[in-house]
């Protein structure tokens, strides 16, 4: 699909939304109306009018793509939400309505899903609709369910797929077509076959391309790749979608230590993982320990940000006494208090900037233990230098607003001294984390914030009591 093609496709969406939010709004003006008014046949004509709202509304519904109704679900608040749930039909769960259906509608809505589907869902949904779906599966569905609730999800295991084709190396490729032809339709992102031998270990694979574009009397191991890109189930999933990124990959064959094929990994399941680490990322930096719906209740808002707000409040209250130290410093020297700022303000600036390309590169496993004094001592000479230019412009400026050059002097030695902190923080404190075992974008935002705004006032404050006061 083209950019154009693309975008066009986002705006239908959006169009699509807005239709929707508009009827519902139209709804509840219309039902208020009609609840107001008092007459025989009130009761009647509201039914009426809520009927073909509901009809309108299901018309447009019918028209969109699952995943597209899913977007619009997720951009309603959760009395919409629910509203246009009773429309929708059965076939993508949502996790914020599965609170408020009934066991027969989670039973119908999961029974049609893949078993690497179910096995995502089972841990939303009740034991018992749990068991009563494994209970409906056939033997082989079932096995292939326990058997991807058997890994934890950040595996590959719990993210590959079951649905593929498979074929002997030792048939030509016309009967490899025929027996394609035989089929009522392709699994998804079927881009190869898998050869197997009798005992289902993996032989190589056979790109569908390959089978097209060669003389169908060939044989089928005449043709294949026989040193396919190949994961193993209890593999980190984050590696494997990396791995697809590598060497373009559209689907990739799973299997176990002793090289039999059990499943496939798919493109579509890894931009979903890509997209889930990008969007865990970006909160945590910002110290969220969890996706938010952006709907959800007020309190459950709360719980999910107030740690690090608590945490950022400890060490605001730090930086303010920081300050306090030198109350009598900026009573003497108010252009202390218009400049300290300028310092902790760039410095924290820096220092995000360090840690987001720390991250970034721990996140591709390009930051080892034998590159990483390499690394402290580039950052480090980077902070020097922008130290140096831009606490140089800003010690310009002070000095001419000012008329003190030895104040330029400490805003430029302030400035430098705070952006090598920034660096070495920026480098030291994702690091850690790691080391820790833990997520290092996990609130790095605001730990750096916080020592660069402690530090900055610190040394520039520091600074101007030693050579100014």
């Amino acid at each position: 699909m083209s950019e154009i093609e693309v975008k066009k496709t986002q705006e239908s969406l959006q169009d699509r939304l807005a239709q929707v939010v508009e009827l519902l709004q139209r709804q509840r003006v219309v039902e208020d109306l009609t609840h107001r008014q008092e007459g025989p046949h009130h009761d009647r004509v509201e039914n009426l009018v809520h009927r073909q709202n509901l009809v309108e509304l299901q018309r447009k519904l019918d028209d969109l793509h699952s995943a597209d109704v899913a977007y619009i679900l997720e951009a309603l608040p959760l009395d919409d939400r629910l509203t246009l749930w009773q429309l929708v039909k059965a076939d993508s769960v949502r996790e914020t309505l599965i609170a408020d259906m009934d066991d027969h509608e989670l039973l119908a809505a999961a029974k049609d899903m893949d078993a690497d589907e179910l096995a995502d869902l089972a841990s939303e949904l009740p034991r018992d609709v749990v068991h009563e779906l494994m209970e409906s599966l056939d033997n082989q569905q079932r096995e292939r369910v326990r058997s991807a609730l058997s890994y934890d999800e950040d595996q590959v295991g719990a993210l590959m797929d079951f649905e593929m084709v498979t074929i002997r190396e030792d048939v030509s490729l016309e009967v490899v077509l025929r027996y394609l032809r035989r089929l009522k339709e392709l699994p998804g992102h079927t881009d190869k076959l898998f050869v197997v031998d009798y005992d289902g270990v993996l032989k190589g694979v056979l790109p569908i391309k390959r089978l097209l574009v060669n003389d169908p009397e060939k044989q089928v191991a005449e043709v294949m790749a026989s040193d396919p890109v190949s994961f193993h189930p209890d593999e980190d999933a984050y590696d494997a979608a990396q791995a697809f990124e590598r060497y373009d990959l559209i689907s990739a064959p799973v299997v176990d230590k002793n090289g039999k094929l059990i499943g496939r990994l798919t493109i579509d399941e890894m931009v979903d993982l890509i997209r889930e680490e990008s969007e865990s990322e970006v909160l945590n930096m910002a110290g969220l320990r969890e996706e938010e719906d952006i709907f959800a209740s007020v309190w459950k808002s709360l719980r999910n940000r107030w740690a690090w707000l608590a945490v950022n409040l400890i060490t605001a209250f730090v930086a303010s006494r920081v300050i306090g130290l030198f109350e009598g410093s900026i009573e003497k020297l108010v252009a202390l208090a218009a400049l300290m700022p300028i310092v902790a303000g760039i410095g924290g600036n820096s220092g995000n900037q360090t840690i987001t390309m720390i991250v970034r590169a721990m996140a591709l496993d390009q930051v080892s233990t034998g590159n990483t004094s390499r690394l402290m001592r580039k950052e480090l000479a980077v902070g020097l230098i922008n130290g140096l230019v831009w606490g140089g412009v800003i010690g310009v400026v002070a000095y001419m607003l000012y008329g003190s050059w030895s104040l330029g002097v400490v805003m430029t030695a302030a400035m430098t001294l705070n952006l090598l902190l920034a660096a070495l923080m920026g480098v030291l404190i994702p690091m850690t984390l790691a080391k820790m075992g833990r997520d290092p974008a996990m609130g790095a935002s605001v730990m750096i914030t916080a020592m660069t705004d402690s530090g900055g006032f610190f040394i520039f404050l520091g600074l101007a009591t030693i050579f100014l006061l």
